[in-house]
């Protein structure tokens, strides 16, 4: 199978991450195309939306998955991504290395398990290993078993694991992986990238 995935600059793109969220029931609180504009100015960042036709009309194609990944530094301004990098300082080195985050993405119920976030993973992996990248990591919560069996089968590795006081399904897990060119080699997934306006 061939995956269809859209890159998109900053404006375009904030906007339709605002609006694919809407389809993702899991995110408790959905991100604003000026949060996501306002996070990703000034840094290096990619946006990408999978699309795909839809089955029961093979003439209309819809977004199904989205990922956003962003350049992370030692130096943060934005307090999430300070408390962030103090809480990898222990497991990720900042020093003479660009090191990418994987802040937001998912894939559509109905449209999991076929592939296309394999597909945008393996895309941003392509994209940060020729941008200069060391290394991409990603945090989520022990309760997204979905998303941790996804990052299981990408070869991403558990650096640090965030118990969560009272409830451990809302433990944090810190996962990474190295961007060489043996990971781009082992990509698996086909894919045409078309660049939206």
């Amino acid at each position: 199978m061939e995956y269809l995935i859209k890159q998109y600059p900053l404006e375009t793109g904030a906007l339709e991450i605002q609006y694919i969220e809407e389809f993702f029931g899991e995110f408790p609180r959905k991100k604003t195309a000026r949060e996501i504009v306002d996070r990703l100015r000034d840094r290096e960042f990619l946006i990408l939306i999978a699309e795909a036709r839809l089955p029961d009309d093979q003439g209309m194609i819809a977004p199904v998955a989205f990922k956003v990944v962003h350049e992370l530094k030692r130096q943060e301004r934005e307090p999430k991504l300070v408390e962030l990098v103090a809480k990898l300082s222990d497991s990720v080195t900042f020093e003479d290395r660009k090191v990418l985050y994987s802040w937001i993405g998912g894939t559509r119920r109905d449209w999991r398990s076929q592939g296309h976030f394999r597909a945008l993973t393996e895309e941003s992996e392509a994209w940060a290993h020729a941008c200069g990248f060391h290394e991409v990591v990603v945090k989520t919560k022990n309760r997204f078993y979905d998303m941790r069996g996804t990052l299981d089968q990408l070869e991403f590795d558990v650096i640090k694991y965030e118990i969560h006081p009272k409830d451990n399904r809302e433990s944090k897990v810190y996962l990474s992986k190295r961007l060489t060119s043996d990971v781009v080699r082992a990509h698996t997934s086909t894919r045409t990238v078309v660049f939206a306006e």
